[in-house]
Order: structure tokens, then sequence, then C-alpha cells
């Protein structure tokens, strides 16, 4: 089997400048995770240069094991740290943001799959910092009505699920317990719930895909109203983790955010390196500064 070696557009940024010092530090103080050293995300550098970072909550493990990501899977055994609501918010305002992306790993071992502590760390983040949009990256907690209902009555600015992949790669990229109709399912739901909430989901090209069934997955994600969308290239995190088929060329990427502009979503974030959460707050305050 052919190797594919990483073109010159992939680059990252190396950590240890402008604040990540600072940033490190606050969250190891506070004992926090973040999904950009659990996932490996090739972003770290920039984005704690620049004093951001998305915050994981619920742990480190896994109760789900995708094909695609880094983040150890395992039994948490119901394990919850009831400081960690307040230990974000307090990390939240010493970082000095303003928007904060929480995002999490999926706890199936929970009755509520953890919604009760991101709704709980919403509102701390609002009480100590009331100026700080928040962002969450939720699991889909099984399409619960009850546990989706929680998130949102907590007021996040905006709430994002990842479909993650096309519709025909699913069953290969993620966890059999996720679904690609599931995923669609959350986000209408949350739109049903608070029609004035912005949604968002992302997609990973490069596993398989065509360029027919991106535009239709995006298709499915306005079918559902959701107002933000990322596309970026999806990097294999270890040799244990699914290869990558193709590397997509940026006129690519400029391509997929025709299509999405063309489709009506509010902010279309697409390129080789961009990530759900990638410099998410920048998105944010354009597409409003546009409106």
């Amino acid at each position: 089997m052919q190797t594919l070696h990483k073109p010159e557009w992939i680059r990252a940024t190396l950590p240890g400048l402008g604040a990540y010092p600072k940033v490190r530090g606050i969250l190891r103080k506070y004992g926090l995770h973040t999904v950009c050293e659990e996932a490996l995300c090739p972003n770290l550098g920039e984005c704690w240069g620049g004093g951001t970072a998305t915050i994981m909550i619920l742990g480190d493990i896994c109760t789900r094991g995708c094909r695609f990501c880094a983040v150890k899977t395992g039994k948490p055994s119901g394990y919850l740290d009831a400081m960690e609501p307040e230990n974000v918010a307090r990390a939240v305002s010493e970082m000095g943001l303003r928007y904060v992306v929480l995002t999490s790993v999926c706890r199936d071992d929970l009755e509520d799959g953890g919604a009760g502590i991101y709704a709980e760390t919403i509102r701390k983040i609002k009480q100590t910092k009331p100026e700080v949009l928040v962002e969450v990256l939720i699991p889909d907690f099984n399409a619960e009505p009850d546990a989706l209902k929680k998130v949102v009555e907590a007021r996040p600015d905006v709430v994002g699920h990842n479909i993650e992949t096309v519709r025909r790669l699913t069953p290969l990229v993620r966890d059999p317990r996720a679904s690609y109709e599931k995923s669609l399912r959350v986000l209408q739901l949350v739109k049903q719930m608070s029609p004035t909430t912005y949604t968002k989901s992302s997609i990973m090209v490069g596993l398989g895909e065509s360029f027919e069934e991106v535009v239709e997955a995006l298709r499915d994600l306005r079918s559902v109203d959701v107002d933000f969308v990322t596309i970026g290239q999806y990097l294999r995190p270890t040799l244990n983790h699914l290869p990558v088929k193709e590397y997509v060329h940026p006129d690519v990427f400029k391509m997929y955010e025709r299509e999405c502009l063309a489709m009506g979503f509010k902010y279309a974030a697409c390129g080789p390196l961009v990530r759900s959460s990638y410099r998410a707050g920048e998105f944010y305050l354009m597409s409003m500064l546009g409106r």
C-alpha cells in the first residue's frame, strides 16, 4: 500500500510562542484537559500562542472509540469532578478570554451523558464573566431531548455537534453508537428548542469521500438549519487510526467554501488545518459583524 506524504500546505505552528506558556500554566493550575492536547490538534501552537484553548470537560476518557480520534477510550466508571465547572470559569477569567469553546469526551456511563455538567459550566462562566461568548461542541447524548434541553437552557451562544464525515463513510469512521442520522437529529432538536441559538457542525475530508458526497452532507446540515460549518483535512493521529486516503488541495477547500455560502450558511471555514473549534471566536465575531 502506497504511503501518502504530507504536502507543503500541511504545516502547523510549533508550540512555545506568544501566550502559550501562560495558557498552559493556567490549565495545569486547575487540572483541566483540552481537546487541543488530547486529540493531537495541529493548531495547538497557533491557538495557545494566541491565548485561546478548547477546554475538554467530563474527564479525558471517552466511552466511544471512533477510528479517527486520538482521545483515550475506556470506562470512566461514573467519575465526575464536582469542582470542574468552577475551575473552568476561573481559568477562563484568568486567561482573559472573550470567547471560549467547551467540548467533552462521550460519557455513555452517565444517565444524562454529562449534559448537567455542561449546563453548570456554561452558567458558571457567564456568572464569572458575563461578557464571554460560550460555544459548546457537544456529543450526541443519544439524541435524548431532556439532556439536550439542559444544555440549551443554560444559553450557550453557539451549540456545535459534528457529523464528522459523509453518510457513506460514517459506519467506518465513527463508533457504532454514533450515526449520521442521529447527529442530524441532535442539531435539529437544538434549533427547535431555541431557534435563536446558533448551531454548528464540522466535516473531515481526505477519508475517501467524493466532492459530491460532501456537498450532499452540507445540504443535509442546511436542511436542519445549521448556521456555521467547518471543513478540514483529516490527519491520522497514530498508526492505529484510519489512514489518510487523500490530501485535499487548498483550491478544493475554496470550492467547498463557495458551496457553503451559496447554500446559506452564515459562516464557513474551510481549509487544510481548519478544525471544528479552530479560531472559533474570530469566525463567530466576523460573521456577526458582517451581519
